[in-house]
């Protein structure tokens, strides 16, 4: 019988998928995770913890993250959505 996703391992690939969002944005914006976590008031560490899927940003956070991308928050949660729906396109079928 094919294994169900539990939560706590769809969680971590929503958390993971939007810490590679973030990343991305960073990368493209030359930012190293120290500077993003200034530009956001985030410590560095919480920057590298986000974009390895070890947690899930509350709604502030969010905000902050954008703020220091220097993007619209639909933007961060857009690109979020496009590699969500690349991630499980890419997934097989269980």
């Amino acid at each position: 019988m094919p294994r169900q996703p539990t939560s706590s391992r769809v969680h971590s690939a929503h958390a993971a998928t939007f810490g590679a969002a973030v990343r991305e944005l960073r990368a493209c914006r030359e930012l190293s995770q120290e500077e993003l976590g200034f530009r956001a008031k985030l410590h560095r560490n919480y920057v590298g913890a986000l974009e390895r899927g070890e947690i899930n940003p509350t709604f502030r956070t969010l905000r902050t993250l954008a703020d220091g991308l220097d993007v619209e928050l639909s933007s961060l949660i857009r690109l979020y959505e496009e590699r969500a729906e690349e991630r499980w396109r890419m997934t097989p079928a269980a």
